[in-house]
Formats: structure tokens, C-alpha cells, sequence
């Protein structure tokens, strides 16, 4: 097989992984996705796996999924918002805002207001409201002039973070 079949069939994998993830068939899609690795690892397929882990609580499995993302294509942004929205989640705020910072400059990465949306949530659960302000400006800056498909104001009264 070549490198181009692989590559058109861990894609078709992935695209089937994330169909089943999206109606939660979770093991089924953690099934598809490994799948998609095994035929051709991408960032993206490392990103998703880790990113269904984290549905089931999974979430240093998860982390560790997005550190391999990273190794995979270092300027794919998801896999650092991801591995910040993660720590969030297991209390480990401190830890999150340095993956939350890179998250930001990465070439590669949509949507590309989640990272200061996490960041606000940080701010807030530290006390650092002057921070949390800016970062939820920049977050709407960002979404207003970019015209990114999800609202802001939608994520903010969500509750979780965002990844």
C-alpha cells in the first residue's frame, strides 16, 4: 500500500472515529481512532483520542495522547488548549496556563478563542480577575473579528472548558 492510500484511509478512520465519538460510541471510536494511528499517525488523530479519553475521565491518558500530538506537528494548537483544559480539570490550574500560553501562538489551531476562554477560567479559579478581564476581551476580540462559528457568550455560561 502507499504512503497516499494510508494516508486516504487513516483519514476516512478518523472521519468514522469522530462520527461514532460525536453520538458517544466511545469505544468504539477509540477503536477507530488507535486504527487511524496505526495506519498513519496525525496530530489530529492523537488530539481526538486523547479528547475522547477525556470524556470518560481519562484525563492523563488524555494528556499524554496530546504530548504525542505535539511530537506528531508541534504547531498544531488543539493538543496544548486540550492538555490546559485537562489540568483545569484535575485542579492543576498552575500547570495549565504555560500549555494555555502556547495553545495562543500556535500557527495552527481553530478555534482560536478557546485557549483565552480556559484562561479566563483559570484566572477566575485563582482570584485574578484583572487577568480573567483581559483574557475574556481578547477571547471576544478574537471571535468578533474572526467570525468563529461558536458564540463566545454560549461557551462562557457553559460551565466546563473548553477543548
Amino acid at each position: 500500500m502507499t504512503d497516499e492510500e494510508r494516508i486516504e484511509r487513516a483519514v476516512d478512520l478518523l472521519k468514522r472515529a469522530y462520527e461514532r465519538q460525536r453520538s458517544g460510541q466511545l469505544e468504539d471510536a477509540i477503536r477507530l481512532y488507535k486504527a487511524s494511528i496505526d495506519e498513519y499517525a496525525t496530530a489530529e488523530a492523537h488530539t481526538f483520542l486523547g479528547w475522547t479519553y477525556s470524556f470518560q475521565g481519562r484525563y492523563e491518558e488524555a494528556i499524554e495522547q496530546c504530548k504525542i500530538a505535539i511530537t506528531v506537528d508541534p504547531n498544531f494548537g488543539n493538543p496544548y488548549n486540550d492538555i490546559g483544559s485537562y489540568l483545569i480539570h484535575l485542579g492543576r490550574i498552575d500547570q495549565a496556563i504555560p500549555w494555555l500560553e502556547q495553545a495562543k501562538k500556535a500557527p495552527r489551531y481553530e478555534p482560536r478563542h478557546f485557549p483565552y476562554l480556559n484562561l479566563y477560567r483559570a484566572y477566575v479559579k485563582m482570584g485574578q480577575m484583572d487577568k480573567a478581564q483581559r483574557e475574556l476581551q481578547q477571547a471576544l476580540f478574537i471571535q468578533q473579528t474572526l467570525g468563529q462559528q461558536f458564540g463566545v457568550v454560549e461557551e462562557e455560561t457553559g460551565g466546563g472548558s473548553v477543548n
